[in-house]
This record gives C-alpha cells, structure tokens and sequence, in this order.
C-alpha cells in the first residue's frame, strides 16, 4: 500500500472519528467496514462526507457520483478520490 493512499485513508477516518462519530478514540471500524450496515454514517452524514472529499481532496462530486459504491466505507472513498485524481492510473 502507498503512503498516499493511507494518508487519505487516515484522513477519511480522522474527519469521521471527529466530527461523525464525535469520539476522542478515533475511528474503531476496519477501513471496509460499511457505514450503512455498521451504522456509523446517517444520510445527513454522507452528504458530509461529501463536503469534506470535495474541500479536502479538491475533487468535484457529481450528483450521481453519491452511491454507496463510492461513499460507503473508508476503502471505497479513498478509491474514488483516486479516481477522481487519477492518481490510480
């Protein structure tokens, strides 16, 4: 794994422990972990998310872009920031 990746990664997780999860222990779910499914993000939340990738990672999310493939864990938002950069190609 790149250490771009886990930085992205890393700051996914801490915006989510911090201003999601409001805990001071950090993010406590493995990084593929659903945040439908763990219930770790509401809808509200989400469109958070969204917000943060956009200000933070200078990506612009398309309407039809706010899916759970792209928004449902940390994996799959640090992917899709990827995709976005094109980093990963």
């Amino acid at each position: 794994m790149n250490s771009k990746s886990e930085t992205i990664e890393t700051q996914i997780k801490e915006y989510i422990a911090k201003n999601l999860l409001f805990s001071s222990k950090g993010f406590e779910y493995p990084e593929d972990a659903s945040f439908i499914e763990e219930g770790i993000v509401d809808s509200q939340g989400v469109m958070d998310l969204v917000f943060f990738v956009e200000e933070t990672f200078s990506v612009q999310v398309i309407d039809n872009e706010i899916v759970p493939d792209n928004f449902d864990s940390v994996q799959k938002i640090a992917a899709y920031i990827q995709r976005k950069r094109g980093s990963s190609q």
